[in-house]
């Protein structure tokens, strides 16, 4: 191609870029091999059975916690909700419109205390109506989780937030109703299964 062949925007590119006789400088390269080098040193000489001493002194056993409250112990019901429950129900126990049902002013939350024991225990697959308006989604069951005095404590604060003024929920309830339920192996089936709160 001569020069006369060149058209104006030809002429207006830069040439292509090229990494000419130094593509990295000697520094970079020495410093890439030697953070390398110590990374594959200190992996090697790390040791996975340290002893808890060295790290904030909880042994093992006190990191995974009690397996069952010691008795008398107060439990947290708002924790409980906040670890368990706020994800779908939210933080105010709004619920999410469409998908997770209310808490806030809901007649199941505020009804008949063994039918809200039943659900927490066995959970909900079906359509289920709260304050006139039908949800149709699963709620986990939580009797595998969670001990009496936990579901006592998580209903008993439900049962008194966001404008719900309803009597607490103490745990032999709950230990009664998981006794009525045992045999019971699946969700309820919403509406069609559970008694209208009273």
């Amino acid at each position: 191609m001569t020069r006369s062949d060149v058209r104006p925007q030809q002429a207006r590119e830069n040439p292509e870029p090229s990494e000419a006789p130094n593509p990295m400088p000697w520094f970079v390269l020495l410093l890439t091999a030697a953070l390398l080098g110590f990374g594959i040193v200190y992996i090697a000489r790390a040791s996975l059975d340290e002893a808890p001493e060295l790290g904030d002194g909880r042994t093992l056993a006190e990191l995974r916690g009690p397996a069952v409250a010691p008795a008398g112990a107060a439990i947290d019901g708002a924790a409980v909700y906040a670890a368990r429950c706020a994800a779908c129900h939210q933080a105010g126990g709004t619920g999410l419109p469409g998908a997770f049902p209310p808490l806030a002013g809901a007649e199941w939350v505020t009804g008949k205390a063994e039918t809200l024991v039943s659900v927490v225990l066995h959970g909900i697959a079906g359509p289920l109506t709260v304050k006139g308006t039908t949800y149709n989604g699963a709620m986990p069951a939580f009797g595998a989780q969670l001990q009496d005095a936990e579901i006592a404590a998580v209903l008993t604060h439900i049962r008194g937030q966001w404008g719900n003024r309803a009597a607490p929920i103490d745990a032999p309830t709950v230990a009664a109703v998981r006794e009525e339920t045992a045999g019971r192996t699946e969700p309820f089936k919403g509406d069609a299964e559970l008694a209208a709160p009273e």
